[in-house]
């Protein structure tokens, strides 16, 4: 006998353990076989078909094309410059608009800004397309300029960008008074009272307006020698904003 205080040795495993694991090796060699003759001896299940059935042409007139009061692409896509307001009666138009037949190229949209260099290069990124100005003079009162800029928007909504970047720098103008445009979303008039001076000149008071629709921003500064009314540049900014 064995003694209880050693543990069991383990058993080996004998022959019929050895045969019954062959066996199950046999068994499913030969299941994969049968399986395989049965495969061969059935007709090949038929695929469906890749091509469609051919549907009917509708028949009758084509759809009426849409109306430019109804794609705004008809009006944005044409001459830019019939977008911008008239000058109105009694106004004489400023002559470098004149010699400029109203469009403005890339290079002298950036020299609006105080660093022309960077403008331009930040105007090439955010796919500036064409821009279109007009400008006029209101007797000795004051003088308009409207700028509508166009980008491509193939890989960023630069119009929004460029219209809210306006409006922080107008924002942070000294006593400076600002109200929404009504009808477009985020658009803004801003009138600055603390006029700018330079020597040998008078006082210059100015008023500006930002707003965008689709991939056109509208950009409007007034200037004049006496405070600006809010009522000037805002009827300006809603008939402007109309028109797009």
């Amino acid at each position: 006998m064995e003694d209880p205080e050693k543990p069991p040795r383990p058993r080996r495993r004998g022959r019929t353990a050895l045969l019954l694991t062959g066996a199950a090796a046999l068994g499913l060699v030969a299941g994969t076989c049968a399986g395989y003759l049965v495969q061969v001896d059935r007709e090949p299940t038929r695929l469906p078909p890749l091509s469609q059935p051919v549907l009917t042409q509708v028949k009758g007139p084509a759809p009426e094309p849409l109306s430019a009061e109804r794609d705004g692409k008809l009006r944005t896509d044409g001459d830019l410059r019939k977008l911008l307001l008239k000058k109105p009666a009694g106004a004489k138009e400023a002559d470098w608009v004149a010699l400029s037949d109203g469009w403005v190229d890339i290079a002298a949209y950036a020299d609006y800004f105080t660093e022309p260099g960077d403008k331009f290069s930040s105007l090439v990124t955010d796919e500036f397309r064409r821009a279109a100005v007009a400008s006029w003079d209101v007797g000795s009162s004051y003088s308009v300029e409207i700028r509508l800029v166009q980008y491509r928007q193939e890989d960023s909504l630069a119009a929004l960008d460029a219209s809210r970047n306006h409006q922080e720098w107008a924002e942070h103008e000294p006593a400076t008074d600002s109200w929404a445009v009504p009808g477009t979303g985020d658009g803004m008039v801003y009138v600055h009272n603390q006029p700018e001076t330079f020597p040998g000149y008078e006082s210059l008071y100015s008023a500006e307006a930002h707003a965008w629709r689709g991939d056109i921003v509208m950009e409007i500064g007034v200037w004049g020698n006496r405070p600006i009314a809010k009522k000037t540049i805002m009827d300006l900014a809603e008939r402007q904003m109309e028109r797009l």
